[in-house]
This record gives structure tokens, sequence and C-alpha cells, in this order.
């Protein structure tokens, strides 16, 4: 069967292959890439989210959890395969920085044993500074300050409301790299087949995390249109470089296929949502029966 739509490639969901296709776009431009740091921390950080390292609970929100970590990964590594396609050069060590700071961006939204308060949703704001000390935590006796500042930098980059131009990166390379962390955690999300869905998911977080706005979970829905055009895109084109045009230059050279089909798949998405918008107006029923793939909207309910 011809490979059309993204999730034909790689599933997010399934780790193995995640860490797999990362590790070999890495070598297509670098075959004795080693690999072992990033095995290493990938090992580390599914062992987190799922409640198997030490000290730390299980990761309980259902919208930030491993798939979407993965998805994230996967999405970087190919924004770095692409640039490089178009004559970028990347070191080893700078590639391995930036998948790493992936790798990390959400794990301050995990507990540790003794917080058995709520979820991690609480940690919402300010999660990735949450993610950072772990970081650091974690690599301190494996890599340099300036290595574990550098990753730091990147992880800075998942912050919406802030300019990746007030982050004092140390070089080029690792703003390029931040630059392609910002865009992948976004493009990620939204592209996801089953954004709609997981939106459901999205407003029990922001629910405990008290963010204001979101009133219930069909405000959330209505809002996402204008998050993507007034927030997302405009952060892509402006704050992080454009750097997600790169996309397409991945999928030419290691599928051949000339489209860029993150763009697609978002598409797909917000104009599904006008469709049922429109189809529904104010009938929540009727919006959630149009939601039911995946078995989302059952998981928000509980």
């Amino acid at each position: 069967m011809k490979k059309e739509r993204l999730y034909d490639f790689v599933d997010p969901a399934d780790a193995d292959c995640v860490r797999r296709e990362v590790l070999g776009v890495v070598r297509e431009f670098h075959p004795e890439y080693d690999g072992t740091l990033f095995d290493r921390v990938f090992r580390d950080i599914e062992r987190l989210f799922f409640g198997m390292y030490p000290g730390y609970r299980a990761s309980n929100t259902k919208y930030h959890n491993f798939e979407h970590t993965c998805s994230v990964v996967l999405a970087m590594s190919r924004l770095i395969y692409g640039a490089m396609c178009e004559g970028h050069e990347y070191s080893e060590r700078a590639i391995t920085r930036g998948l790493l700071s992936a790798l990390y961006h959400d794990v301050g939204l995990i507990q540790t044993e003794d917080d058995e308060t709520g979820t991690g949703a609480k940690y919402t704001v300010g999660h990735e500074e949450r993610s950072i000390q772990f970081m650091r935590e974690n690599l301190g006796d494996v890599l340099s300050d300036d290595s574990i500042e550098d990753i730091a930098d990147c992880i800075r980059c998942t912050i919406l409301m802030m300019p990746p131009s007030k982050i004092a990166f140390r070089t080029t390379t690792m703003r390029y790299m931040g630059y392609f962390l910002g865009s992948a955690d976004l493009l990620a999300q939204i592209a996801d087949r089953y954004y709609l869905e997981k939106l459901l998911l999205l407003f029990e977080e922001f629910k405990e995390a008290k963010l204001p706005g979101y009133d219930t979970a069909f405000d959330l829905l209505l809002k996402t249109r204008n998050f993507y055009q007034e927030v997302a895109r405009k952060r892509l084109d402006n704050d992080l470089g454009k750097v997600d045009k790169y996309m397409g230059a991945y999928f030419n050279s290691r599928w051949g296929i000339d489209r860029d089909l993150y763009e697609e798949a978002i598409n797909n998405n917000l104009n599904y949502l006008d469709s049922i918008l429109s189809g529904c107006n104010d009938d929540l029923d009727c919006f959630m029966k149009s939601l039911r793939r995946g078995g989302f909207a059952l998981e928000a309910m509980k």
C-alpha cells in the first residue's frame, strides 16, 4: 500500500519505532553516530513516564503523555534532517543535545512519589523549568555544564509566552536546535491524527492548572483555529525562524514525497473542526458524537 499520510510512516505510539527512525535519520548524515546517550535518555524518560523511575510517580497527564514526547522527538529529528538536506551542517554533539531537549521537554509535568495531590497538570505553568531541573540531575554526571545549558535553552523554546529572541543561546547552531524543538512541539500536536479528540484531554489539564479563558471543553475547541492562526502560526513564522519549511525536504528526500505531510494533517484537522462546528452549531451532543475516534471522548469523561 502506498504511503501518503503522516501516520503511515511512523506511529508515535510505537516508542521503539520512533527511536529507530530518529537514529536512522541521524545516521544518514553521520553514519558512525553512536546513539548510546540518546538511547540511555530515551529509556530513562520512558521509565519515568511509566512510573519505573526511582522517586517519581507515573505520568498522569493524559494529553502530555509519553506518546506526545515521542511525537515531538520524531518531528524534531525530521526538521533537523530536512535542514541538513538543504545544506545546513550540524555536528553529532549538537544533534544529540537537540534531541535530548525534546525528550526532556515535558517531564516537569510528572510528580515525585511523595506528591499525591492532584495530577501533574497543576504544574502546567512553569513545568519547563521543572523539566530542566530533572534534566540537570539526570545528565549532571554525563555532560559538561555548557552542554546542559544548551539543552535547557532549547527546552525554553517550548514556552509559548517566551520569545526565543530573549534566550541567550551560546551558539547559532543551538539557537536553531531551539527553533526546531519549539516548532516540533507545535507541529506534532496540531498534526496529530486525534488532535481534536485529544483537546478534550487537554482541557482537563487546563482546568486543573486554572488557566483562564476556557470554561468548558467546547470553549477550547471553538478557539482552536484561532489559536493556530494567531498563536502557533505566528510563532512558527516570526519567532521560530520558519524552520517548519524543512519538513518538505525531509519527506521528499527520505520518502520521495514532494509534500509536507504535517501541513496537510494540520489543515485536515482544522477543516474537519470547521465542518463539525458548522454542522452542529451549539449542539454539544452532536459535537461529541463527531469526536468519537480513538476513544478519547470517553477517556475525557472518566
